[in-house]
């Protein structure tokens, strides 16, 4: 075996070695060069571009190549001490390299690069090549590799349009809260309705978390602030909050029914725009929104107690959406005492910052009557979309992750599914059988086939392939299709 070794080891050299055994030969020397005029005179023939120059090669008693280097008066084994050179690019040196990355199980680039070398091979570029070992490793992704990411799209035209406020809108559900009704403690839930273009919310409370409660929140929404075109939300069971029962929120409401009601009241229909489930950070114009509304709320419970009911939780809805709706835009001249009044949303809703105090000045009842005051709020109107598009549009240009385009998920990759309630090593297996295009040709959404195990009756068991619809940022690429 040891014979056969040495064999595979030379035919490997002579391949990518031809012009330093050449020089080494030409020298009759069966150990490491001693004398300073041979190694002047192979360090002047050999090349300074070679991959050996710097290892002071020599040629053994089998005429294999070793590493020379520094540590030739140590006690050590042959191997150790000048180990054999190999090549980076060669089936023989990734048979090896593999064979001891399996040996240390699986472990990181320092111990299989130790494990190498301690078992007597110099691997030019070993740290690149063990590295790109663990890239392929199936068991190295499984246990250490990073989820997908893609290059962060562009934004949708529902956030670039100056059209009046929540015509392009954003919900989600969030809670529950606890009130007080006699002696009795019930839920409620918090629906928020965010406007995508002035970045604006309302809130409404639900009293659970059925299709008929969500009807009566988006009528109340929709007698205030009017008809809505575009209504994203999530189908997923990423909720802020991820309290146990309101896992399946969404997946619970009759979105067809919610449908035939609006049109049955001859309202503008509505329609839903539903992110890929488990895909939070596609709705994060209105996740953000829903973290604002929750320190205020905490502020407010602090102060108030935590004995509510129906009336007071309304009011505190309608407390937080005041103040988040007085926030700044834009934070360039806030500190700034000769720029102008920062820009909120209230500017647009309410022709106020906020809404607490009155307006200043004495205001007579002519003024309702003013034929120019429509002029008044067009300017108005005009003025905070003048604004809207110099102040707050420059800043969403860049982007501040995910900037680079990555390699596109291909149908037939094998990928591990993100489940951030099982420990790693349960995370389900599937195969891509679609990839979804967006329009900058990357891809940020698949549909996976996964396999699932059910008993029958008879307690036999069954197997059977389900699709899923998945981001890529939940998923860990396992095989590539070739």
């Amino acid at each position: 075996m040891r014979q056969a070794e040495l064999e595979i080891v030379k035919r490997v050299q002579d391949t990518f070695f031809k012009e330093e055994l050449l020089i080494l030969r030409s020298f009759d020397s069966e150990g490491p060069f001693e004398a300073n005029d041979s190694v002047k005179v192979r360090n002047n023939t050999m090349k300074k571009k070679s991959s050996l120059y710097k290892l002071d090669p020599f040629l053994d008693q089998d005429g294999i190549i070793r590493v020379g280097g520094r540590i030739r008066r140590a006690d050590l084994s042959i191997d150790l001490k000048h180990p054999i050179i190999l090549p980076r690019h060669s089936h023989v040196t990734e048979l090896i390299m593999r064979y001891f990355h399996e040996k240390s199980f699986h472990q990181g680039r320092g111990i299989t690069t130790n494990t190498i070398r301690s078992h007597g091979y110099w691997i030019i570029g070993c740290s690149s090549a063990v590295s790109n070992l663990l890239f392929k490793c199936v068991t190295c992704r499984k246990l250490r590799s990073q989820t997908q990411v893609q290059k962060m799209a562009d934004l949708p035209v529902d956030r670039l349009e100056t059209v009046p406020p929540f015509t392009y809108c954003g919900v989600d559900l969030f809670g529950p809260w606890l009130i007080k009704e006699g002696r009795k403690e019930l839920k409620r839930y918090g629906v928020l309705f965010t406007c995508l273009s002035s970045r604006s919310i309302h809130i409404e409370t639900a009293n659970s978390l059925d299709t008929s409660s969500f009807i009566n929140a988006l009528r109340r929404f929709v007698s205030i602030r009017g008809p809505v075109r575009h209504l994203r939300c999530d189908q997923g069971t990423n909720f802020v909050g991820a309290e146990g029962e309101f896992t399946k929120a969404m997946s619970e409401l009759d979105f067809d029914r919610i449908r035939q009601y609006l049109l049955e009241q001859n309202c503008d229909f509505v329609q839903f725009k539903m992110n890929v489930p488990s895909a939070s950070h596609m709705g994060g114009v209105w996740e953000r929104q829903i973290r604002s509304v929750r320190n205020i709320l905490s502020t407010l419970l602090c102060q108030l107690g935590t004995q509510l009911d129906d009336e007071s939780l309304r009011t505190l809805m309608s407390e937080a959406t005041a103040i988040v709706n007085s926030r700044p835009l834009t934070l360039e001249n806030l500190n700034d005492p000769l720029s102008v009044e920062p820009l909120t949303p209230n500017h647009l809703l309410t022709m106020k910052s906020k809404v607490f105090l009155p307006p200043p000045g004495n205001f007579m009842k002519n003024d309702v009557y003013s034929r120019k005051r429509w002029r008044r709020v067009q300017f108005l109107a005009n003025e905070f979309w003048s604004r809207w598009r110099k102040e707050f549009l420059s800043n969403i240009q860049s982007r501040q992750k995910w900037i680079a385009p990555k390699r596109n998920l291909s149908v037939g990759d094998i990928v591990m599914i993100k489940d951030d309630s099982l420990v790693r090593n349960m995370w389900r297996l599937g195969r891509i059988c679609k990839t979804f295009i967006d329009d900058d040709n990357l891809a940020r959404k698949v549909r996976l086939a996964v396999g699932s195990t059910n008993l029958d009756r008879r307690g036999v068991r069954k197997s059977k392939l389900t699709e899923l619809e998945r981001p890529i940022h939940k998923l860990v690429l396992l095989q590539e299709t070739e």
